[in-house]
């Protein structure tokens, strides 16, 4: 299971890192430009962050099926249910490419008040809005590569992705080679080009031996017992992730409206803490996928006894993290171009984002990985939206906007969600509630399907 699992993380973790890294990338990229730059794409790529969250719910949901499926050797409802993803997917792409270019600056101004913030970042989202097309199906045959084998071939598919990307943001957004230089234009438009070359080596991926491709039949609306299951269990799951996302979004709302040295201490935090906690994600995912193998071939014993390594081993993966991010802090503070008032607020939020990723490895390795592997989807949403909008939300408004608290204490307070929520999380773990078997259900409603 040791060797799976690392033959798993690694390839994973290494994905996740150099996606974080795109983003990371327009920001200080631009930020050499000017600090407004910087600031403004941050507070933009959260439209990006939101359409993210229904793909990871539609991700998270194929894995589930695709998972356990595999452990049960069945490649017809694999591809059953990537042709039905497939087709909400293009649903809830196209909804948000077109809201980005056709008000930008309405999205703008739900982030911040500031006018030359808002006229930048819609700037940025009118042509990066193009990309959302193409992410979103890439982000699903790409799920399925990660589930069926071929970890290490979507790796080097969303890794190519991203060394394009940084290539064209540096001759697009400086001029190089005799480009000429777009600055924030030059950013959105080396990301809806990387993400196209994406696109298309995922889909010929797929037509290669022993490729996996989408069911015709359900590539198209149809109400059947097989999509009537796969939104049973996804349903909670993107609900998670908007009570989560929303709530999230939320923080960087609440930074936003209190000035420009905060939101850029807060964009540069966020790029580390996005860019650290890649290996955790790593881990969490690369649990889901045994944990689910496990459950789909009816081995439920190991499945809980691989559960509890897992959890184990999150433990110790937060605290390094964590220990890593600190480690660094120096070396962030000494790369970023920032305001000295920026510049002091980042360092305590460095700070803080340490002891956050110790509960954010936790929490990915059981809400987001082993609960979700058996269908336990429900806890999430209900665990993540109390958590969000009963206690960190409320505060940190309050300390914001009613008591006027200083940044430090607003950020303290906005980072509270994770370890608030690991005793809860620790409970229902231990419940066992997550140890199930999706594919007899899942086979019989493919089979009727069909």
């Amino acid at each position: 299971m040791r060797k799976n699992l690392w033959n798993l993380i690694l390839p994973i973790t290494f994905q996740r890192f150099m996606l974080a890294l795109v983003s990371a990338s327009d920001a200080l990229m631009l930020g050499k430009l000017n600090q407004a730059s910087l600031s403004a794409v941050s507070l933009a790529s959260q439209i990006a962050f939101v359409f993210n969250l229904f793909m990871m719910g539609l991700v998270t949901g194929t894995s589930m099926f695709a998972a356990q499926y595999w452990g049960k050797k069945d490649r017809e409802n694999i591809q059953n249910v990537m042709g039905l993803v497939l087709w909400d997917t293009g649903l809830i792409s196209l909804v948000f490419c077109l809201g980005t270019m056709a008000a930008p600056d309405v999205l703008m101004r739900i982030f911040t008040n500031d006018p030359e913030l808002v006229r930048l970042g819609a700037v940025y989202l009118k042509v990066v809005g193009i990309s959302y097309l193409l992410s979103g199906v890439t982000q699903i045959y790409l799920c399925i590569l990660k589930n069926t084998g071929y970890a290490g071939k979507s790796m080097l598919i969303s890794s190519a992705t991203v060394v394009l990307n940084l290539l064209l943001n540096a001759v697009l957004i400086y001029g190089l080679g005799g480009a000429p230089a777009l600055g924030i234009t030059g950013a959105a438009l080396a990301t809806v080009l990387a993400n196209a070359a994406g696109l298309v080596w995922a889909v010929l991926e797929s037509f290669g031996k022993d490729g996996l491709r989408p069911a015709k039949a359900y590539l198209r609306p149809r109400v059947s017992e097989l999509e009537k299951r796969f939104w049973k269990y996804t349903a909670p799951v993107m609900a998670n992730g908007m009570f989560w996302g929303c709530g999230f979004t939320m923080y960087s709302v609440v930074m936003g409206h209190l000035g420009t040295d905060a939101v850029a201490a807060n964009s540069v935090a966020n790029i580390a803490k996005n860019l650290v906690v890649c290996f955790c994600l790593g881990l969490g995912n690369a649990g889901s996928i045994l944990v689910g193998n496990a459950l789909g071939a009816g081995d439920l014993n190991r499945a809980k006894k691989e559960g509890a390594y897992l959890c184990r081993l999150s433990v110790v993966s937060g605290i390094l993290t964590g220990a890593f991010l600190l480690a660094i802090s120096p070396v962030i503070l000494s790369f970023v171009q920032i305001s000295p008032q920026a510049r002091a607020y980042l360092k305590y939020m460095l700070i803080v984002s340490s002891y956050y990723l110790a509960g954010k490895s936790i929490n990915c390795m059981t809400i987001g990985g082993i609960f979700c592997a058996g269908g336990d989807s429900r806890f999430g949403m209900c665990c993540d939206a109390v958590t969000l909008w009963c206690i960190t939300v409320p505060l940190g408004i309050a300390a914001a906007f009613v008591w006027k608290a200083p940044v430090p204490v607003v950020y303290f307070l906005l980072n509270l969600d994770e370890i608030v929520k690991l005793p809860v999380v620790y409970r229902h773990y231990k419940k066992y509630r997550w140890v199930r078997n999706l594919t007899e259900e899942g086979n019989e409603a493919g089979a009727s399907a069909l």
